[in-house]
């Protein structure tokens, strides 16, 4: 039998993961100069917390989680997202009372049973923040400029940011009622998922990707409409500070997210790039998520990016190529010179070498296929001079350099060219 990767989740192989580790470093640099610190958070967790956090009757806890029972009898899930996890380890610990603002990042694999298509994976990435302990819209506005500096410095520009106001404990229940009565109305043109969230959420039906709910939410009441005196001036003050920053975004007055705990601003960064999978980045506040899992009272907004999706809006980068290929002839050869390769590789020197201990027209013929910059040659005659030659791949000119003093002159030889 053949043994293949389980459907929904892949390998990212050599000329992939360039792409990945490049958004990764770009991800890592910026947050930090923001003043946000990396956490490392665990792939399960108990059930009960995506269950409170997520919500209850959200698609991703009802039908999405990978829940399993652990040998003890607790139930157990493979993380679906980021920010519960990151919320219960602020709570945990307690990292309210080390800093007014906690600002912290995230990377690593996510697992939802979801129907695959491109851009969508059974287990995928995401690289998210979390900044816990303000509510002052300027944080909304830091948030927004640190993710699109993170899309600028890798070059991925033609997306759009899309914003929205959720308003909060105070506006929401009136748009609810609003909500509630437009959507009866129309409640036999909705699928089966929005016709039971009618009852227990209406709002996300909002969110339903289903063409014919799509229809019926084009004309239904904006939460813009109805947000409370605090929410209008917060929202605005948000929009004042993207437009200060020329960060450009539109007003999506439907945008909704499909997690429970989402207040006041919401945000999504799409691209038409993508096919229906168009939305590569999302967030947005959760000023009573801390408390609804058993903190303190604590206002929070973070975001999380698709890592797939991004790397698939990036251009393909090559794999980096040797240096210097060493093409060694005889055991001996491969005796005298493992040293130096170690030494050249401590240096930052890419060193590769052929292991099969082939002739040297085989050891070329790979020293080319690897596109390794130069290849030195050393065989039985070299050794007996002392002698190595050092060919340029690209001009095919051969340098004559002294054994004994190759660790030093190669890194400075390679600097230079």
């Amino acid at each position: 039998m053949k043994i293949q990767a389980i459907r929904g989740v892949k390998d990212i192989l050599p000329g992939e993961i360039e792409a990945v580790q490049r958004l990764e470093q770009a991800a890592r640099s910026i947050f930090e100069s923001f003043g946000f610190s990396e956490i490392r958070i665990p792939i399960f967790e108990v059930t009960e917390l995506f269950a409170r956090g997520i919500g209850a009757t959200t698609d991703i806890v009802e039908k999405e989680m990978y829940t399993f029972e652990d040998r003890d009898g607790k139930k157990i899930t493979l993380r679906p997202e980021g920010t519960a996890s990151v919320v219960r380890s602020y709570i945990e610990h307690q990292l309210y009372l080390k800093a007014p603002v906690a600002k912290l990042y995230y990377l690593g694999p996510m697992f939802r049973h979801e129907r695959p298509q491109a851009g969508r994976f059974r287990q995928f990435y995401q690289i998210g923040i979390e900044a816990l302990g303000t509510d002052r819209p300027a944080m909304d506005v830091e948030v927004l400029a640190m993710l699109s500096a993170v899309l600028n410095q890798i070059g991925v520009t033609e997306v759009q940011l899309e914003i929205n106001s959720l308003g909060d404990s105070v506006c929401r229940p009136e748009y609810r009622k609003t909500l509630k009565a437009y959507f009866k109305t129309y409640l036999s043109q909705l699928c089966e998922n929005c016709r039971r969230r009618y009852e227990t959420n209406p709002m996300r039906i909002l969110d339903c990707k289903n063409e014919g709910c799509r229809a019926v939410t084009a004309k239904a009441p904006s939460p813009l409409d109805h947000l409370c005196a605090d929410c209008l001036v917060h929202f605005q003050q948000v929009k004042d500070g993207l437009n200060q920053l020329k960060i450009p975004f539109v007003v999506n007055e439907h945008l909704v997210r499909g997690l429970d705990y989402y207040m006041r601003t919401a945000f999504e960064v799409t691209t038409t790039k993508l096919g229906a999978q168009n939305a590569i980045a999302a967030g947005g506040r959760y000023d009573g998520l801390v408390k609804e899992l058993g903190g303190p009272p604590t206002p929070g907004i973070g975001f999380a990016m698709g890592v797939e999706r991004i790397a698939l809006l990036m251009e393909r980068m090559e794999t980096p190529k040797p240096d210097i290929f060493f093409a060694l002839l005889g055991e001996e050869a491969v005796r005298r010179m493992l040293p130096v390769t170690i030494q050249l590789r401590g240096e930052g020197v890419r060193v590769e070498m052929d292991y099969s201990g082939g002739g040297l027209k085989k050891q070329m013929g790979l020293s080319d296929k690897l596109g390794a910059r130069y290849t030195l040659i050393i065989g039985e005659n070299e050794l007996k001079a002392g002698k190595a030659m050092l060919r340029n791949m690209a001009d095919k000119s051969q340098t004559e350099l002294s054994l004994s003093e190759l660790a030093q002159t190669l890194p400075e030889r390679l600097r230079k060219t």
